[in-house]
């Protein structure tokens, strides 16, 4: 059944803010049509986070309308948002209040369009955000370089509370006071709800008020979704610390605006997992939610005598329908750790806020007392993942692969160092999915690991290779980094057989003649077997190797594929410096032979885009007609 979607033109804001006398039924209406804008956006994308844009969409009213000072000219106060999720909602204000094209509300996480996370190549974006904890840090910078410039604006951060827990933010507290940044307010979105559940039962933050205060911050709270709170603690904050730097506790609901999303509402009783932390909600849901948005609308204003709320209708059209595995991988790993941690009681499990997304929950629920959540603090979880490995365990060690190759990267290279084994296993690897944006696109963690001595970079193609990737895992001589790709595995990929595991040896997938194309992970081979099938019709017969090993190439297996080769191509769901490719040309090169083959690497020259799959393929030249191009005789000659 197709959904129609409702979304509000900025014109209807205008009305709001010009007709709407009362200065708080003005943000509560603003507020709420943003929050229509919000939700029509993520439908029409198929994703974003609508929860945290909703819990701040309040804050982010009352700044614009009425606490900043010029906040659209260059020299006017600063807004941003330091967990960068709540980007729809922020978006949505913007447009409504025209400072970002009104085209765009059709454009959330497309190429060319909103990226999922702030991104500076989008107006009123000063810095890029996403990966968390680094919000405080810059408004520091830019403070200290408006004071070079001689300019006074004031800036204000949003921050998320389960973003606290990044151990940047408290680096960056002390400062901030010795400096004297009175210049400086911070906001944080304290909705009590993180990625998925209660910040309490991950990591609790305690009194916040009273760590702000231990560094030398004024710190005040308020109600974050009452309009008459938030004026009245901006006030305060300018009356009672002239000085120096602030705080304000906004505590929120994740979801505020209706009941459909509040979590005070829409969690069951029993529940742990807040549905509505990313990804779009059913249909359900939406006309639910936009029943309850509209009467909220209307009522405001009717009150003001304004009419009826006008919007315009969308009927977006589906998908098209691709045939792709039942499910991803992170599914399937997390079924095949409950099966070895059944046999190995050495198997421990730690996580960083992300259980959902990583595939733990079953292993949280069969094996509680050897599940540990460390919530958002990779370096922590890291190190001690070290102190498991000590003790005699085999930690497998779960986030985001952009976040777990990147921030505790010191710290992996310590555990190296010391020569325990360790599984490293990283999420949402690669170029997709496209739509969350390049702070969630990890494209240089090949490059960020392969260098660390006695660590494998290993990424699996299939349910079949994931499941033969952990067995490998358990009894490997050295750590392993498993490489898993999120996205949707498509079937072609799907139904090749698990092949053994021999470290640096690869395998024939497709056969063909010699033009030779390695490469690995899902993504990867089904761009390759499509273009494999283009180039046939052309009458080249293209070979296609899978190469899991991203970091090595064993030198015997390598010599006998050369042999078969007159050109080798490896293409690579990564960076073309320091990946896969680089690793291959070398082993090729330390061979010596007398007659080896055309070489050519292939993989992203520039940070990744946001759009769709299809987009985002086609913008790197990753898909298959690209590489059916690039891998003609004519290319290649």
């Amino acid at each position: 059944m197709t959904t129609t979607l409702h979304w509000v033109p900025a014109a209807e804001f205008a009305r709001v803010r010009e007709q709407i006398s009362d200065p708080y039924d003005r943000a509560r209406a603003v507020s709420t049509l943003s929050r229509i804008n919000t939700l029509y956006m993520i439908m029409r994308a198929g994703s974003g986070h609508l929860g945290s844009s909703f819990s701040a969409a309040d804050i982010v009213t009352h700044l614009h309308l009425s606490e900043m000072r010029r906040p659209f000219d260059d020299d006017g106060d600063v807004y941003f948002s330091s967990k960068g999720h709540d980007a729809p909602g922020l978006y949505a204000a913007l447009i409504g209040l025209g400072a970002l094209d009104e085209e765009l509300v059709h454009a959330l996480r497309r190429i060319d369009g909103l990226p999922g996370h702030p991104d500076v190549h989008t107006p009123h974006m000063p810095f890029n955000t996403g990966s968390l904890g680094m919000g405080i840090s810059k408004a520091k910078g830019l403070i200290l370089a408006d004071r070079l410039h001689g300019r006074a604006r004031r800036v204000y951060v949003l921050t998320g509370d389960g973003e606290l827990q990044e151990g940047q933010n408290w680096e960056a507290l002390a400062g901030a006071v010795r400096h004297g940044m009175c210049e400086l307010t911070v906001i944080v979105d304290h909705n009590k709800i993180q990625s998925d559940t209660w910040v309490a039962d991950v990591s609790d933050l305690g009194d916040l008020e009273a760590k702000f205060r231990a560094f030398g911050w004024g710190a005040l709270r308020c109600d974050g979704n009452d309009p008459m709170e938030l004026e009245a603690v901006f006030r305060k904050r300018a009356e009672s610390f002239p000085d120096g730097p602030a705080v304000i506790i906004a505590d929120t609901v994740k979801g505020a605006g209706c009941d459909t999303f509040a979590a005070t509402t829409s969690l069951r009783e029993g529940e742990w997992m807040y549905r509505f932390h990313s990804g779009a909600p059913s249909a359900e849901d939406h006309r639910s939610a936009y029943s309850e948005l509209a009467t909220t609308a209307a009522e405001l204003l009717e009150r003001h005598g304004l009419g009826e709320l006008r919007t315009e209708e969308v009927v977006p059209a589906p998908a098209p329908a691709v045939d792709v595995a039942p499910k991803r991988l992170p599914q399937v790993y997390g079924e095949a750790l409950v099966e070895l941690a059944r046999r190995d009681a050495r198997v421990v499990a730690l996580d960083a806020d992300l259980v959902l997304d990583t595939g733990l929950i079953p292993f949280s629920e069969q094996f509680p007392d050897r599940f540990f959540e460390f919530g958002i603090a990779e370096q922590d979880m890291v190190s001690a993942a070290g102190g498991l490995a000590a003790g005699g365990r085999l930690p497998f060690v779960h986030s985001f692969s952009c976040f777990l190759h990147s921030r505790p990267n010191e710290q992996i290279y310590n555990n190296a160092t010391e020569g325990r084994r360790i599984v490293y296993t990283g999420s949402l690897a690669g170029l997709l999915p496209a739509a969350p944006g390049h702070s969630h696109q990890a494209v240089r963690d090949i490059s960020a690991l392969g260098a660390v001595p006695g660590l494998l970079v290993l990424e699996p193609a299939n349910a079949a290779g994931v499941r033969a990737a952990v067995e490998f895992c358990a009894g490997a001589a050295e750590s392993v980094y498993l490489r898993l790709v999120s996205a949707p595995v498509r079937s072609e990929v799907d139904a090749l057989p698990a092949a053994p595991l021999r470290v640096g040896h690869g395998r024939v997938v497709r056969e063909g003649g010699g033009a030779v194309a390695i490469g690995s992970g899902p993504v990867v081979l089904a761009q390759l077997l499509y273009a494999a099938e283009s180039l046939a019709a052309d009458g080249v017969e293209l070979t296609v190797v899978e190469l899991p090993w991203l970091n090595r190439a064993d030198p015997q297996w390598l010599a006998q594929l050369a042999a078969r080769a007159t050109t080798l191509t490896v293409v690579e769901n990564h960076y073309t410096q320091g990946g896969q490719a680089d690793t291959v040309a070398r082993a090729l090169l330390e061979l010596g032979l007398d007659t080896a083959p055309r070489f050519h690497g292939i993989g992203l020259t520039e940070v990744p885009r946001c759009g769709t799959e299809t987009e985002a393929l086609a913008a790197h030249g990753l898909d298959a007609a690209a590489l059916a191009e690039a891998l003609s005789p004519a290319a290649t000659r």
